[in-house]
């Protein structure tokens, strides 16, 4: 069997020092995330940061940077994420939209309000990624390259 990671897009959206975050239902209860998900067939990366921030939030993302790409397992046994994640702002706000399924609310809190909630954090990626970003990491998103559907 071959191993492959999940591969994971995440959004850190900072606005008057307060960050966008999801409360979301899990397997271990709530838990408070950036707009993040999963890679679909067909997708590019951009793309899917995007649509997960529309899904889990109702705003568009216009990503600008990628703050780190990021390998996380919580323990041995558990599965290995292959994390981008990427900074930008917000616009055009839908209050009608419904969040996806298991989203419960969203939230514009400071640094210092969701380290006080760290047990609440759906990893510890949350928080470094928000430190990664308040430190200055920046990357170009030119970065990324996708060669889907290229004829051979």
């Amino acid at each position: 069997m071959v191993w492959k990671p999940h591969v994971t897009v995440a959004a850190i959206i900072e606005n008057d020092r307060r960050f966008l975050l999801v409360e979301e239902e899990t397997s271990n209860g709530l838990a408070l995330n950036q707009p993040a998900g999963h890679l679909e067939k067909g997708e590019d990366l951009i793309n899917a940061v995007k649509r997960e921030v529309t899904e889990e939030t109702a705003w568009q993302f216009e990503p600008e940077y990628i703050v780190s790409v990021q390998l996380w397992r919580r323990n041995p046994e558990s599965p290995s994420f292959l994390r981008v994640c990427f900074a930008g702002h917000c616009h055009s706000f839908d209050p009608n939209q419904p969040l996806d399924e298991g989203i419960i609310a969203t939230h514009w809190l400071s640094r210092a309000e969701i380290a006080a909630k760290h047990d609440r954090l759906r990893s510890p990626l949350v928080m470094i990624g928000i430190d990664e970003f308040l430190s200055g990491k920046r990357h170009p998103l030119t970065l990324l390259e996708s060669f889907l559907d290229l004829d051979a």
